[in-house]
């Protein structure tokens, strides 16, 4: 299966189907709950994208030059930016609009908290603290540790530092609207986990076993593959929550108010 290919099948169908529903639901005034609609949605997408595609490249590049990511050359076009195909590319953007779409769709059609919002300026600071104390631990892991860390250690040290002010900023926000954030990020995360391993098993990626920890799911999906397609629906799922929330909103508008001094 070319890597092309595979997109097709396993992300642009469903985004093409997320697409069917958001037009209907626009053309019944489907309203979010909670959230922002229509137009802010789109632009918030569109926001994630453009962020996914510049945070990501360094990240990417490091682990094909390096050998942790490496292509079937007869399954993609060549056609590379750097050290990564043009496909890497197209999955970054493919992944970030399915995602956002999904959160769109939950969105939609799970009912608001009942419970009234309570801020919790030190539950955010302690979430931030073990964020931390784990973003130490595999950075260590990935700079000094054994070879086999590489992968997991790369992934986590450069993705939780854009989780960070995620969590400085919202995490009571997020801990509010836990059902929809658990179910965004849990539902894309298990289907591009479980669509990795017909990729894996078409050879159209591989991945290098002597920088991998060598925990594999039905013997062929490495750990580290499920870290990856969960992590970066936890980076959209959290963004799209914080944008789009009224309390976030009222946060930002609070704390811009203050001129962007001591966050409320």
């Amino acid at each position: 299966m070319t890597y092309f290919g595979f997109l097709l099948r396993f992300v642009v169908v469903p985004i093409l189907i997320f697409l069917v529903i958001t037009w209907w639901d626009n053309k019944n005034n489907r309203q979010t709950n909670g959230f922002k609609n229509g137009r802010s949605v789109w632009m918030t997408i569109l926001a994630h994208v453009l962020i996914a595609v510049v945070y990501t490249t360094p990240w990417d590049n490091y682990l094909v030059a390096t050998g942790v990511w490496y292509y079937n050359p007869d399954l993609v076009t060549g056609i590379v930016i750097g050290y990564v195909p043009i496909e890497e590319y197209t999955f970054f953007v493919l992944e970030t609009i399915l995602a956002g779409l999904w959160w769109w769709f939950l969105a939609r059609r799970i009912p608001e908290p009942q419970k009234e919002f309570t801020p919790s300026k030190n539950g955010r600071l302690i979430s931030f603290g073990v964020l931390f104390a784990a973003w130490a631990f595999f950075t260590y892991q990935f700079f000094l540790g054994p070879r086999e860390w590489t992968y997991l250690g790369i992934t986590l040290f450069w993705a939780l530092p854009a989780i960070f002010p995620q969590i400085l900023f919202g995490a009571d926000i997020l801990w509010h609207h836990r059902r929809l954030v658990f179910i965004a990020i849990f539902v894309p995360g298990l289907y591009l986990s479980l669509m990795d391993i017909v990729a894996l098993s078409e050879t159209t990626w591989n991945i290098a076993k002597d920088q991998t920890l060598g925990i594999n799911f039905f013997g062929i999906l490495p750990l580290e593959e499920i870290v990856f397609f969960f992590i970066t629906n936890v980076l959209v799922s959290f963004g799209m929550t914080l944008v789009l929330s009224r309390s976030g909103s009222q946060r930002f508008e609070d704390w811009k108010t203050n001129k962007f001094k001591g966050l409320p």
